[in-house]
């Protein structure tokens, strides 16, 4: 038996077989070609129709722009190896750099000789020339670059259309097992099947990090800072107990630690169940106070879990995973059927979706956000936003639109500055104003700012005179207040969420709340945090927003407590 210690991303006991996740290697044998051929074929069949797609595109632009097609294009799908790139206007020129790549360019190459050297599906190979593609050349400046990127993009989604994208999901087999990595990113994790998923167990990472809140999200035992050894091949397929309370793995454990954890594993569900007996009851402290308890969810699969556990409302809509895992923009249309449909799923309960908090750690290709050499404090949340009038606007939209079908809040993060609402308003304004102008129904909503930064701290009655209410993030907050990653591993000793700072600060923000008659939220990790379930009711706080698992525990801890009178 071997004894590995690391950092509790989340608790609970998990029993089973490690499977290794090599992200290039395993996604290879996951999408492993049978017939070569038949995937040679499968492509050049959807090349050609993509190619007789762009010849109709142009033919249309070109009568709109000329009134007579080009005589010198040739776009016909056969024999598809030359392309004649003629003057026109950007939009012509464009589709015809996008029939290059197909007919004879370095993407075409590409995808066929990692069809035939790799012996992998048409769709895996499209998708990953693409990814390769955009990895290498996006954060170049080049315009000429950038528009090659741009086109990779548009026949890579035009090929997958046809080819299917339904291989995306990643398979970890047929019986549930701990998963162990080097890491993790939270599109990997959202593409994993919950139901698969014992435990996960990596090698890099903190508990603070954004796949460990997912992994809470999912009620998943998660164990970070592992020290994994090099020579994988020694976990793999061994028999694990996680122990996500202590931050413990043992591997190959022997037979009186398996028992004692079997043991503690029912004991664990047993608590779990009794946990469940305070689904419906109020969240209302031994003398009587009224304090919410609200859900912290990134998609729409969390809805069900906020709703089982009894949560009174979502705290902290993380509207950012809608920008994750995916190649293009989420256009306003697909953004407002999923707050409509939040909105219709929560009834009367609030639902405060949180603006995306692009940006730092979460990012996708297609953004194209610069390097920055310290991105923690680099152009993030509603700075990027506010960056990106369209983005923001378009999200904006698509929040007033949904607003109509329920009850909805709309939270901005990492204010720093009255400036930067006075931007947000006149953007909010606008878009009501369009919406007034179409005929469009919406509701005047209740809007927040995510106090996260030292700044916002410091003129906190300011800022509460903008809004109704505030939402406290303490995951941004300590690590601004510290000056720690809360992802860098060689801090997890020295990083303390529990400093008398972050706890003073945490009291500064909810009296400038009360005293401009705003509520406030602590939405944070720490609002799980058991141990500081009191002290936070005896500051004031109005209410707690924590991952749907966290709910019970945090309602059991809370209806013990006697808040005693407050001092004057």
């Amino acid at each position: 038996m071997e004894i590995y210690k690391g950092a509790s991303a989340f608790a609970g006991i998990a029993i089973g077989k490690i499977r290794f996740y090599r992200k290039g290697e395993y996604q290879i044998r996951q999408h492993q070609a049978d017939d070569v051929k038949k995937e040679l074929k499968n492509f050049d069949v959807a090349r050609r129709h993509v190619m007789q797609t762009l010849k109709e595109e142009y033919d249309r632009m070109s009568e709109k722009q000329m009134d007579t097609a080009d005589p010198e294009l040739d776009m016909e799908p056969k024999p598809l190896d030359r392309i004649v790139k003629v003057n026109g206007e950007n939009g012509t020129n464009q589709i015809l750099e996008q029939a290059e790549l197909l007919g004879s360019g370095s993407f075409l190459r590409a995808v066929q000789s990692m069809i035939t050297g790799e012996k992998v599906t048409a769709a895996y190979a499209v998708q990953t020339t693409r990814d390769e593609m955009q990895s290498t050349f996006s954060r170049l400046n080049d315009p000429t670059i950038k528009e090659r990127i741009h086109n990779v993009s548009r026949i890579s989604s035009l090929l997958l259309e046809i080819l299917g994208e339904d291989e995306n999901k990643i398979d970890l087999g047929e019986e549930p097992v701990i998963l162990a990595a080097d890491a993790l990113s939270l599109a990997e994790l959202m593409e994993m099947d919950k139901e698969k998923l014992l435990g996960i167990v990596t090698r890099k990472g903190s508990a603070t990090s954004h796949a460990a809140i997912l992994a809470k999200n999912m009620d998943i035992p998660c164990v970070t800072g592992i020290g994994i050894p090099q020579s994988e091949e020694e976990w793999e397929d061994s028999i694990a107990i996680i122990d996500g309370y202590t931050g413990t793995i043992y591997l190959e454990p022997d037979n009186e630690v398996r028992k004692e954890y079997e043991i503690r594993r029912k004991a664990d569900l047993v608590e779990r169940e009794s946990l469940l007996k305070l689904k419906d009851k109020g969240d209302i402290t031994k003398d009587g106070r009224e304090v919410g308890i609200y859900a912290n969810i990134g998609s729409l699969d969390d809805l069900n879990s906020a709703l089982y556990y009894g949560a009174k409302g979502i705290g902290l809509l993380r509207s950012e995973f809608q920008y994750l895992g995916r190649e293009n923009y989420p256009g306003e249309e697909e953004l407002f059927q999923a707050y409509k449909k939040t909105a219709e799923t929560m009834g009367d309960r609030l639902v405060v979706i949180r603006t995306a908090d692009l940006g730092a750690d979460k990012q996708a290709s297609y953004l194209e956000i610069p390097v920055e050499t310290n991105p923690l404090m680099g152009n993030r949340g509603i700075r990027l936003s506010l960056d990106r009038k369209n983005l923001f606007k378009t999200q904006i939209r698509a929040i007033y639109r949904a607003s109509w079908y329920g009850n909805l809040g709309m939270m901005y993060p990492m204010i720093c500055s009255e400036e930067e609402m006075d931007e947000v308003e006149a953007l909010v304004t606008e878009v009501k104003e369009e919406l007034k102008a179409a005929g469009v129904p919406f509701k005047e909503i209740r809007t927040g700012i995510m106090m996260e930064t030292p700044a916002a701290v410091m003129i906190g009655e300011e800022l509460a005179k903008r809004v109704d209410f505030l939402g406290i993030g303490t995951n941004d907050l300590t690590q601004y207040t510290l000056a720690m990653d809360r992802q860098n591993p060689l801090l997890q000793k020295k990083y303390d969420d529990h400093h008398p700072a972050i706890l003073k600060m945490i009291k500064m923000i909810v009296d400038a709340g009360h005293a401009q008659n705003c509520k406030v939220c602590l939405c944070g990790e720490l609002a799980a945090d058991t141990r500081l379930t009191e002290t936070f009711l005896q500051m004031g706080v109005d209410a707690l927003s924590v991952v749907p698992a966290c709910i019970l525990p945090v309602r059991k801890a809370l209806r013990a407590v006697f808040i005693a009178e407050m001092r004057s």
